[in-house]
């Protein structure tokens, strides 16, 4: 069975937008029990903290469920526990090379590959474009399910 990390900066929007989209996939094709999903941070800054509401309000405004969660910081079991894990950025990648080095047995790839794009998908904390970082997540997120399922 595939799982699949999501890795942003704080984890409060990218990656648990990312984490909601690809459930809602899978969800509206009654695939739920097929992969294990999840998100986590490159950072400690945001650790405890849930979703940063923006990033709430775009999943509802598109009508994908989500729920209450904790930030985290990804931890070494996480190299194992994931067969896929999908940074937003190159900055993301940088990081997780800094904190583990090559230690990783994953296929570790930027999210907007699966989209066709050679490019990040900008922080919506900076660039207060939550829009535009949702499309780019929907992009990469059905490029990933094809990938797999297709």
């Amino acid at each position: 069975m595939n799982s699949i990390l999501f890795l942003c900066h704080g984890n409060i929007c990218r990656s648990p937008m990312a984490e909601f989209i690809m459930k809602d996939l899978l969800s509206r094709r009654g695939m739920e029990g097929d992969m294990t999903i999840d998100s986590a941070a490159v950072s400690r800054e945001e650790i405890g903290n849930d979703m940063y509401p923006p990033a709430k309000r775009i999943l509802a405004k598109h009508g994908i469920p989500f729920s209450s969660r904790a930030a985290r910081q990804i931890e070494e079991e996480d190299l194992k526990r994931y067969n896929i894990i999908i940074a937003m950025d190159r900055s993301n990648l940088r990081m997780l090379k800094r904190l583990f080095g090559e230690r990783s047995t994953a296929d570790v790839r930027l999210l907007m590959s699966y989209a066709g794009a050679d490019r990040d998908v900008e922080d919506p904390w900076y660039t207060g474009d939550f829009e535009q970082a949702y499309t780019d997540i929907v992009s990469g997120c059905t490029g990933l399910f094809r990938e797999i399922y297709e």
